[in-house]
């Protein structure tokens, strides 16, 4: 499972750059948070709860080094990326089952 943190901003070009390699299953979910950077600070306002959007996908073994480059190209921030672009997190699925045909798919 890959789950990526990324900007609300990329969101749009990152779900179309997975569409495009063959990646059309992706749960979206608007989230807030704070990395290393602990928030934003614009004058004597700091604000540590950041909008951005969690992206989760399961994908095969061997297509998960593919899948996070995609990410990573299509979220990053300019040439070299900028603190806050985001965070990609990969866990194992051991089972994963269709609700809707009660099926087994891993």
């Amino acid at each position: 499972m890959i789950r990526a943190i990324v900007r609300p901003e990329k969101t749009g070009k990152v779900m179309k750059a997975l569409f495009d390699a063959g990646y059309v299953a992706v749960t979206r979910i608007p989230v807030v948070g704070r990395g290393k950077q602990r928030g934003l600070k614009i004058g004597d306002i700091t604000y540590d709860e950041l909008p951005k959007e969690m992206l989760i996908m399961v994908v095969k073994d061997e297509d998960k080094d593919f899948a996070v480059t995609t990410i990573i190209e299509s979220a990053r921030t300019g040439e070299k990326g900028a603190f806050g672009d985001g965070k990609i997190f990969i866990t194992p699925v051991d089972e994963a089952y269709t609700i809707s045909r009660a099926t087994k798919e891993l």
